[in-house]
């Protein structure tokens, strides 16, 4: 278990408890905490996804969802209740930093939690900005200004990747704030490679795996997904695993009946632990419109399975072209298609490629970015 380098902190988390990158790095990152000697709290209107279980010096406080008979409450004010409990938990828990992640609506909530204890201290609030909040949620008419006012009213601000920073400052000017870039991380102890992962649950032998995991919004492209396995399977032997589910599921399974291969493609739904999929895939797909990093890319990564992406975003900070996976533009589904299969049916290449996706990804190991968040409470702190 690694110590803390800095002083024990009381930290408050806020972030989406469903699934998706947000949500995931959050808690991934109190755990780590947790296990570096910080007492972490956990405010959200659910329990985090990958919080499973009991965890030592981590509690979760569940705002209160429930609909108000109030008749002018037609919708009820998560925000409003969120708030409170910010100021609740941050009150009587005596946190000394409340950590949210996605600007819209935490960030807000958070700046209202700190006016509300204004009397008593001076919270400090560092905002992690994670993709959509920015580049999709935040320039919304209605949503623009007060996503600018969260922002640069927080403490700290960080984004996990540089493509994130440059958009947030082109997006908002962010005059009152420093956005630095924390990148995000992958536990090393759950996601590595293991040669002895079975594979026969997955496909039948002497099939490759190819494998996505995503939440199936738009900006993932899953239609691609499929069209690209299509290309891979008429090369070679293969079964294409497809977990997660979303609003597009019923789009990818169209086209896998369209092109054919709905028998070698599995949809296995949402799933809180995928290490052991991705320990036993050959290739990873993420074709998405755009990703602000990344993270199913570089847990694919960590665990040996290079990642077939798009050259959009943040993916090429996770990613190295030829080397530790493949990029191309997003939509190029026959480039993507095409060089997935030469890469597959070069045994000595596809290893080479194997082995310089796992030491990529230890680059971004939580020993060495989690100690940059500790940096940065203590800084925050003053």
């Amino acid at each position: 278990m690694p110590a803390a380098t800095v002083r024990p902190m009381r930290i408050g988390i806020t972030c989406y408890p469903t699934y998706g990158g947000s949500g995931a790095v959050a808690t991934e990152l109190g755990l780590e905490l947790a296990r570096r000697g910080h007492e972490v709290h956990f405010i959200s209107y659910a329990s985090p996804f990958r919080l499973r279980g009991y965890a030592e010096r981590v509690f979760f406080h569940e705002v209160d969802t429930a609909i108000s008979h109030y008749p002018l409450f037609d919708h009820f004010p998560y925000t409003l209740s969120l708030a409170s409990k910010q100021y609740e938990v941050v009150r009587r828990e005596n946190l000394e930093v409340l950590h949210v992640h996605y600007a819209i609506p935490h960030a807000t909530t958070a700046w209202l939690a700190k006016e509300m204890l204004a009397s008593e201290r001076d919270l400090r609030v560092i905002t992690t900005l994670h993709g959509t909040d920015i580049t999709l949620v935040g320039q919304e008419a209605s949503f623009y200004q007060i996503t600018k006012f969260s922002i640069e009213r927080s403490t700290e601000v960080t984004a996990v990747s540089n493509f994130l920073r440059d958009e947030t400052y082109r997006t908002f000017g962010c005059v009152n704030c420093n956005v630095r870039v924390i990148p995000n991380f992958v536990n090393l102890e759950e996601y590595r490679p293991d040669p002895e992962a079975p594979r026969e649950a997955l496909a039948p032998a002497g099939h490759k795996v190819i494998t996505h995991i995503s939440n199936f919004r738009e900006v993932k492209r899953v239609r691609d997904v499929v069209r690209i396995f299509a290309r891979i399977r008429r090369a070679v032997p293969a079964t294409l695993v497809m977990v997660g589910d979303g609003p597009d599921r019923g789009e990818a399974e169209k086209e896998a009946e369209a092109l054919g291969v709905t028998d070698s493609v599995r949809f296995l739904g949402r799933l809180d632990r995928v290490a052991s999929i991705l320990q036993a895939s050959d290739l990873f797909l993420l074709p998405s419109q755009t990703e602000s990093f990344g993270l199913a890319a570089l847990e694919a990564m960590a665990c040996g399975a290079p990642a077939v992406a798009s050259r959009a975003g943040g993916l090429p900070e996770v990613i190295t072209d030829g080397v530790s996976g493949i990029l191309e533009p997003a939509g190029s589904v026959e480039a993507m298609g095409r060089r997935a299969v030469e890469l597959l049916r070069d045994a000595d290449r596809h290893a080479a490629m194997r082995t310089a996706a796992v030491a990529q990804a230890r680059t971004f190991s939580a020993d060495i970015i989690v100690p940059q968040y500790e940096a940065l409470y203590e800084e925050a702190l003053g």
